[in-house]
């Protein structure tokens, strides 16, 4: 007997990658910008409450690493986009499961470090920076002060939405230059509070662990698609 062709499945070719990001970025949309603006907007009440009621700080000291990063106030807008950055990883999720998941990463973070800002306070040394009042770093220094420093949120933040970020984008069939404009994006971020005073060696490098734990444990595992298998005429 002769195969009839109507009983193979014809494979769909997968979308080009601009497609497929816009196809994610459509998903629940809704839920992503009333979730995300939600977190966000509950973040700091909880981070400046710990801050202004912690106990007493523990300054962390300076190492080499710090000493040999200038001040590069030019910096800072680099170092505010975090905002944008980890909104990308909720923009770009598939589906709820992985809305789900990076909600939970991000939750987790802020937990564990809230829960050490409480009870080991520390904060950044006292540096000698001449900001213009009213200045945007002025403003950065008088509002978020020198405390909530180990680990480093910030750092946290980014290195955990580069590691989703780059799945997503590996998944979608994005070109090598935009995954490499990912990671760029992350590290820029990473020395920016550095760069502007925010932070110090230490607290950026528990920063970096907390966001390699939870982007690790948290990793999604690739699906195998199983092929058709065609039916056989009698």
């Amino acid at each position: 007997m002769t195969h009839s062709s109507s009983s193979f499945d014809t494979p769909s070719l997968p979308p080009s990658w601009p497609r497929a990001l816009w196809q994610r970025c459509r998903t629940l949309w809704l839920l992503k910008l009333a979730g995300n603006t939600v977190a966000t907007l509950g973040f700091f009440p909880l981070y400046f409450w710990v801050m202004h009621h912690a106990g007493p700080a523990w300054v962390l000291p300076l190492t080499a690493v710090d000493r040999l990063i200038a001040f590069w106030p030019a910096m800072l807008p680099v170092y505010l986009t975090l905002w944008a950055y980890i909104a990308l990883p909720v923009l770009l999720a598939r589906d709820r499961r992985e809305l789900n998941t990076i909600a939970i990463g991000c939750a987790v973070m802020t937990a564990i470090a809230l829960a050490v800002f409480w009870w080991m306070p520390t904060a950044i040394p006292n540096f000698a920076i001449e900001a213009a009042p009213g200045s945007s770093l002025h403003f950065l220094k008088t509002f978020d002060a020198a405390g909530n420093a180990f680990p480093s949120l910030h750092v946290s933040f980014s290195v955990f939405a580069c590691m989703v970020l780059a799945r997503q984008l590996r998944e979608a069939g994005a070109p090598g230059w935009l995954r490499l404009l990912n990671l760029a994006w992350a590290v820029a971020i990473v020395y920016s509070t550095m760069a502007v005073r925010q932070h110090v060696l230490i607290d950026v490098l528990g920063g970096l662990g907390l966001g390699l734990a939870l982007g690790f444990a948290l990793r999604e595992r690739p699906s195998v698609a199983l092929a058709p298998v065609a039916a056989r005429a009698a």
